[in-house]
């Protein structure tokens, strides 16, 4: 695979891990050597590895301390970080449904007021989003979703809210998540999907994969409680 402009650093984790940092900020750069990593390592695994786990701009890599160590394991990470063999998987492209009905999205009209924005200008940008997963966290099913465009990025607000909905779709910054548990969020509610994140097989429990891109798709309200 091609070397990151930056050279990554690696960091030991307790006995049996190893994070590889390709930068500090959330960029595509960062996070492409991160996957293309990931997909080298699945290709070319070592001895003792046991699971890899992207995020934003970093992956971290799992293994049996009693078959290898951090210095092994690094220096095979460095062997694919310099192979030319690899290339970014290419993502697959999912798509979301999302009704916006002012009782499934209960901080529109505050979005809207924010960003000086009507909530029609709202929906139109965040239907325009350029999105893509970046990683999985928080709670099963998590995706973070990179790609809010400028327009509608705001901060978390200063205290969560309980109790909200699965299948709510929230934005926070440059972030998008669709959420997939009864759970409280300081993020904003922009509107409800009705499309099943978890899929319950144990061989694939979530719609996307890392990488993936995700494009959002309105329906009506009729639509919205056909699809429930």
């Amino acid at each position: 695979m091609q070397p990151s402009p930056n050279a990554p650093i690696f960091r030991s984790i307790a006995e049996r891990a190893v994070l590889v940092e390709f930068g500090t900020v959330l960029e595509h750069a960062a996070h492409d050597a991160v996957l293309r990593l990931d997909q080298a390592l699945a290709a070319q695994p070592f001895p003792g590895f046991r699971e890899s786990i992207p995020a934003f701009v970093n992956l971290l890599v799992e293994f049996d301390a009693l078959t290898t160590d951090h210095s092994t394991a690094i220096a095979h990470l460095s062997g694919l970080l310099t192979a030319k063999t690899t290339a970014r998987p290419q993502p697959t492209q999912r798509e979301v449904l999302i009704c916006y009905d002012a009782d499934l999205a209960p901080d529109l009209i505050a979005v809207a007021q924010q960003t000086g924005l009507s909530p029609e200008a709202v929906i139109d940008a965040h239907l325009s989003g350029d999105y893509a997963v970046f990683m999985y966290g928080f709670a099963p099913g998590y995706a973070y979703l990179g790609g809010v465009p400028e327009a509608i990025r705001l901060d978390r607000k200063p205290a969560p809210l309980r109790n909200i909905p699965a299948g709510s779709v929230i934005i926070a910054g440059a972030q998008c998540l669709v959420t997939t548990l009864l759970m409280p969020t300081g993020w904003w509610i922009i509107g409800r999907s009705p499309t099943a994140i978890l899929t319950h097989d144990p061989a694939r429990p979530f719609l996307f994969d890392v990488g993936d891109k995700v494009r959002f798709r309105r329906i009506s309200r009729a639509e919205y409680e056909a699809a429930q």
